[in-house]
């Protein structure tokens, strides 16, 4: 296990850990990377020194944590397979559901970390949840 030093285009640092280099750079390679502050993709390594993880046994407590965030987790992204896919007009729509202007229903979609951002500052309960990738 390997932690990385990682900026995103808005210049958020934060840490990313992965098994090898390789992984790393195959998950960048296919967008799978996001910047926890924006959901940014567009994310780059910065020089460091290698950390390696090492390995210990878990705990009951911190497999059972493990357990329950996969769950979790997975639970959001059955309740986004079953809303209603509103694409890149998602931030309009929240604010017009917010607003009584729509009726209210489960929506998914995409938004900039600039719309997400401007939504929960306005009070509008939103969730980036990542989608499951496909390999091709």
């Amino acid at each position: 296990m390997i932690v990385l030093d990682l900026i995103c285009i808005a210049g958020h640092r934060f840490d990313g850990w992965f098994a090898t280099a390789d992984a790393f750079e195959d998950q960048i390679a296919r967008d799978m990377v996001n910047c926890p502050h924006c959901n940014t993709t567009d994310v780059q390594r910065l020089p460091s020194g290698p950390h390696v993880v090492v390995a210990r046994p878990r705990s009951k407590r911190e497999s059972a944590s493990i357990a329950g965030a996969a769950q979790v987790l997975e639970s959001l992204r059955q309740i986004a397979e079953s809303s209603e896919d509103v694409g890149d007009l998602f931030a309009d729509e929240a604010r017009r559901i917010h607003h009584d202007e729509a009726p209210l229903r489960n929506i998914k979609g995409q938004a900039t970390g600039d719309e997400v951002r401007d939504l929960l500052e306005d009070g509008i309960p939103v969730l980036p949840v990542p989608g499951k990738k496909t390999h091709h």
